[in-house]
């Protein structure tokens, strides 16, 4: 049974304007001994770290990583002794862990995705329902921004952004525009969100035969050039196979994703890592000893309307878990 241990962090602020997906399920999952190792790979505002730590015993551990310098801050200011923070890409998981100690894992979790208190941050760019200057860098000390990219790609370098990262079906006259208004400006083009979603509705309201009830015209453009921006599946593919490379027998992956593309990528991953795939013996069936599976797939999670009704963001979050065998 997970013991609770009287020395706790504080619990994250109401005035984080953030409230953690599947929190009580997500740890649930992960937390099965109370003296375990464990990585929370995406901090955020803190709230499945704050629920995590009570859940473990004095001799437990948990390392928090986030890519905002803003969200680290938050962490800095926890004082717990079982608990650190640094300010890493997700690719750069075997160095945090050989510096805190880390040789083997009981469990890792992963909330994909950009938080409430980025989106809701007109500064960090990342929103096309308030004007902001267009960066949507998760850490915006590296890297090139939003505009920039755009401002040095060429059209067809666009177009297959908005296809492959946001499967946006006017991907091309989309990013014909795009490109026509940063000839026509020489330079000066798109320095707001505002302006990038402005172009983006006249393109797709334009060929739409009837607006999607619920979703703005310029969701899947600036949903494709954030991922683009922050190599959120290039990052994704690292972490997925650095986590059960140290995760110990018995040891869970739990991983938040909140669109589809994400969630296939880890579903793909988990029946992979499963031996769904792999070569089997002709006469018995079972999947060949050379290519033993690493993970069993142990449960998915969809989100109930007490979900949704609690944070509206919910609503297209999969949870998904796996043990490693």
């Amino acid at each position: 049974m997970v013991a609770n241990h009287e020395q706790r962090s504080p619990a994250p602020q109401p005035g984080h304007g953030h409230r953690a997906v599947f929190l009580d399920e997500a740890v649930d999952a992960l937390v099965w001994r109370a003296d375990g190792y464990y990585v929370d790979g995406t901090f955020g505002r803190g709230g499945h770290s704050a629920a995590i730590l009570a859940r473990l015993g004095p001799a437990g551990r948990l390392l928090a990583v986030d890519r905002d310098p803003q969200a680290v801050a938050v962490g800095r200011a926890w004082s717990d002794a079982r608990f650190a923070i640094e300010h890493a890409r997700f690719s750069e998981f075997d160095t945090l862990l050989a510096a805190h100690g880390f040789d083997r894992l009981d469990g890792v979790l992963l909330d994909l995705g950009v938080s409430s208190p980025q989106l809701d941050d007109p500064g960090r760019g990342f929103s096309f329902r308030e004007d902001g200057p267009l960066d949507m860098r998760m850490d915006p000390t590296r890297g090139v921004s939003a505009r920039e990219w755009l401002l040095g790609a060429t059209e067809t370098d666009i177009a297959k952004a908005l296809r492959d990262y946001g499967e946006e079906r006017f991907a091309v006259p989309i990013a014909k525009a795009i490109a026509a208004r940063c000839r026509d400006t020489g330079g000066t083009a798109f320095q707001t969100t505002g302006e990038l979603a402005a172009v983006v509705a006249g393109v797709v309201r334009r060929r739409q035969a009837r607006p999607e009830v619920g979703k703005d015209p310029a969701t899947r453009t600036f949903q494709a050039l954030r991922i683009l921006v922050n190599q959120e599946f290039e990052e994704l593919a690292l972490v997925l196979r650095k986590s059960v490379e140290h995760l110990s027998i018995g040891a869970r992956l739990v991983v938040i994703s909140f669109h589809s593309l994400e969630d296939r990528m880890v579903k793909q991953f988990i029946a992979r890592e499963a031996g769904r795939h792999a070569a089997r013996d002709p006469v018995t069936g079972a999947v060949r000893h050379e290519v033993a599976p690493r993970l069993r797939a142990v449960q998915r999670l969809l989100p109930s309307p007490q979900h949704v009704a609690d944070n509206p963001r919910a609503r297209s979050a999969v949870l998904r878990v796996a043990e490693r065998i």
